[in-house]
């Protein structure tokens, strides 16, 4: 498998529509499902009219009998594939997640969720990585929606290689999957062959200060900030919680037993995501002495609009602003 020509982190650039498909390195469901579409003959794209921002027109190439670009119309794409998986298909439905995982959330629920059909949600450029594009194509509300679905599985990868093994290792998984994708520049966070596996937390790092969970776009500068971190004398490890539901209870309860101050880097509002999902986790189990502090977006207003590149840093979604928002609440160690 490649990917296209390495690039710079959240491009100035990367905002734009007209070059979107040579930024999207990270983007390779086309050519995994390509590969798995060759051996088997379940596996059918839908697309409304994205296919090359979010490389999905690889499968066309190689399968055209089984892609189906279904225009500007993402309520009937979702109901489609919810029939196409009930005649013995998996398909794999491809749109930005404020039209798949916001606009579409009735047809996933009724249609998806409600029946457990095995249709798998590429929901990609999530959070503000259209941030030009506006309120209506900023998904930060998405990963609240549907983890108050039943039956509802959720995966937020963090690059091009964990991508492709949360593919490969969900296709015959039962029900629906939702696939939490962000801009497609995401820079490797995880090399060939390095361990991954859907449904587990995944440490990166060990640390004895803190703790910082974070997923998808999130992982690569709370790891960048962990190190600038640990050059500074406070020791802070880093955990990849890119499965959010099923929640692994068991690595959690281990990270929160080791460090009971954690930090929740997300891509998304504080109120109904990943940091939500923890504290739920904490209170149904009757966890003291924890301390969650969350980083993200406010639940109290939308995000703004303008360049992603100048979004995320006024927000505090990078390296510097991970490493502030810990230095707030630890202090280095006295030699």
């Amino acid at each position: 498998m490649t990917v296209a020509p390495e690039i710079k982190f959240r491009d100035r650039e990367s905002w734009h529509l007209g070059t979107i498909s040579n930024l999207t390195r990270s983007f390779v469901a086309g050519q995994v499902l390509s590969d798995i579409g060759d051996k088997d003959d379940r596996i059918v794209i839908l697309n409304a009219d994205l296919g090359h921002a979010n490389r999905t027109i690889e499968f066309a190439e190689r399968h055209p009998e089984r892609y189906f670009d279904m225009g500007i119309a993402e309520h009937n794409m979702v109901s489609a594939a919810a029939g196409l998986a009930s005649t013995g298909f998996i398909p794999y439905v491809a749109s930005f997640a404020s039209f798949l995982g916001i606009l579409c959330c009735e047809q996933i629920r009724t249609d998806l969720a409600y029946p457990n059909m095995p249709v798998r949600l590429l929901s990609h450029h999530a959070g503000i990585s259209l941030g030009y594009y506006g309120t209506s194509h900023h998904a930060t509300e998405d990963i609240g929606m549907m983890r108050s679905m039943a039956n509802m599985k959720i995966v937020c990868p963090a690059d091009a290689y964990s991508l492709e093994q949360a593919i490969r290792q969900t296709v015959d998984l039962e029900g629906p999957i939702y696939f939490r994708l962000s801009g497609g520049d995401d820079p490797d966070v995880y090399k060939p062959g390095d361990e991954w596996k859907f449904g587990r937390i995944q440490t990166l790092r060990e640390g004895s200060d803190a703790t910082i969970l974070a997923n998808g776009m999130m992982v690569h500068p709370s790891l960048e900030a962990s190190e600038k971190l640990h050059e500074g004398g406070i020791n802070v490890g880093v955990a990849d919680i890119h499965t959010i539901m099923p929640l692994d209870e068991p690595k959690l309860k281990a990270i929160l037993d080791k460090t009971p101050l954690v930090f929740v880097a997300e891509d998304h509002n504080t109120r109904t995501g990943v940091a939500s999902a923890i504290a739920d986790f904490i209170v149904d189990s009757q966890i003291n002495g924890i301390k969650l502090v969350r980083i993200g977006f406010t639940s109290d207003a939308y995000a703004l609009i303008g360049a992603p590149y100048h979004l995320y840093q006024h927000y505090g979604l990078t390296t510097a602003g991970v490493e502030s928002a810990v230095r707030s609440h630890v202090s280095p160690r006295k030699n």
